[in-house]
């Protein structure tokens, strides 16, 4: 087999200068680029802390895995235990659609009363449905966060309300938003749902409660364009804290706060908003492919077609700061000519290489976007005869 290189891209960048840091009174920050996973700002972002709701985007995680799988619709009616009724002690101080025991509610305004309403209730209900029990739920909560990289995360309940267990650090519940957005495209938009009344109240208090609480306590929805999920959090000894996503001009950033002390979910806000617009500002970033797109053709050996086509299952992109000025940066293919029969469809058959003035900065792994059978015996032995007469 020969090693192959093949040369993608030779770019040149030279841009303007600006190295202004950001600051924040927040304990824990995370900012990093969605493309390319080029983390920006961190501050503590691997310190386990409370999450206060933002440990609701686990809770959303297992019910969009129910959804997806096809076990839940989005028209499927989840009955309210007693542990999840409004006049349940523990829901008092907390946020809430405002549910009764033995109310049934549609698994499309749960989703939407835990997004914008921050609803614990709904989240005890979902926890139920799926776990039978919230503690039993919380199971599934773990085992969900380590197969997708949240190593350090701990779940005590399925709402955030205060619990020794319940600990997350900021990078992790940026890893978790970003799988939200790529796993769950079709429920992802429901996160910039700006309000939502709950027509269901059974009780007239509830009734009163619905018409007052209806917008979403994620507040950079109203103030910043583009802003377009995910999640708050408050408590009154963490401090508010929120997880959010922004798509400016093609390009997406994620943020994490917590720990911030500030008066209220405007100031918090405020607070994402010169994070975000801080990445934007002070770095850009360079996409050379995204996931599934065709990036070359390589040969097979023994195949029933001649080649297989290569692509990436993550985007190929660079974060830059903006006061740099970069040259010589090359994207690569590597892989082995050729590969052998039979191909798997994402099978790893080679890797993306970025370079910055020789010194390797990225790799990608390249696979196989299609399958690719083996000739038979016969043809095996026809395809050996030729390439010894030297025909093609």
């Amino acid at each position: 087999m020969i090693k192959k290189f093949l040369i993608l891209f030779n770019v040149l960048f030279c841009v303007a200068a600006n190295g202004a840091q950001f600051q924040t009174n927040a304990k824990s920050v995370y900012l990093f680029d969605y493309d390319s996973g080029a983390v920006i700002v961190e501050k503590n972002a691997d310190k386990l802390m409370p999450p206060s709701s933002m440990l609701k985007l686990m809770t959303l995680t297992v019910l969009f895995d129910a959804i997806k799988s096809g076990d839940l619709k989005m028209d499927d009616l989840l009955t309210v235990s007693e542990n999840a009724n409004y006049k349940n002690p523990l829901w008092y101080p907390a946020s809430k659609m405002c549910l009764i025991t033995g109310q049934k509610i549609t698994v499309r305004d749960a989703i939407l009363g835990i997004i914008v309403l921050s609803a614990g209730d709904a989240s005890v209900t979902v926890a139920e449905k799926l776990g039978k029990t919230e503690n039993a739920f919380t199971d599934l909560m773990t085992k969900k966060a380590r197969a997708i990289g949240m190593e350090k995360s701990t779940f005590g309940n399925a709402s955030g309300l205060p619990h020794e267990n319940n600990l997350m650090t900021s990078r992790e519940l940026g890893i978790l938003a970003k799988y939200i957005i790529d796993e769950y495209p079709d429920i992802y938009p429901m996160f910039a749902t700006k309000r939502f009344e709950f027509e269901d109240a059974k009780t007239d208090w509830c009734r009163d409660w619905t018409r007052t609480h209806t917008l979403n306590y994620n507040k950079l929805l109203f103030s910043m364009s583009g802003a377009d999920g995910l999640k708050t959090g408050h408590t009154d000894d963490g401090g508010y804290g929120m997880v959010a996503s922004s798509k400016i001009g093609g390009r997406r950033l994620i943020g994490v706060i917590n720990g911030f002390h500030g008066r209220g979910h405007d100031v918090l806000a405020d607070e994402m908003k010169k994070l975000l617009n801080h990445g934007y500002k002070t770095t850009q970033t360079k996409v050379f492919f995204h996931a599934g797109e065709d990036i070359t053709e390589i040969p097979v050996w023994y195949g029933r077609y001649p080649t297989v086509t290569a692509t990436v299952k993550e985007n190929v992109a660079i974060t830059l700061p903006k006061d740099e000025t970069l040259k010589n940066i090359r994207v690569l293919a590597r892989f082995y000519e050729p590969i052998t029969a039979p191909v798997k469809k994402g099978q790893e058959i080679g890797e993306i290489v970025i370079e910055k003035n020789g010194d390797v900065v990225k790799r990608i792994p390249m696979v196989a976007k299609n399958k690719v059978r083996k000739i038979q015996f016969i043809g095996r032995i026809i395809k050996n005869i030729s390439v010894l007469l030297g025909v093609k």
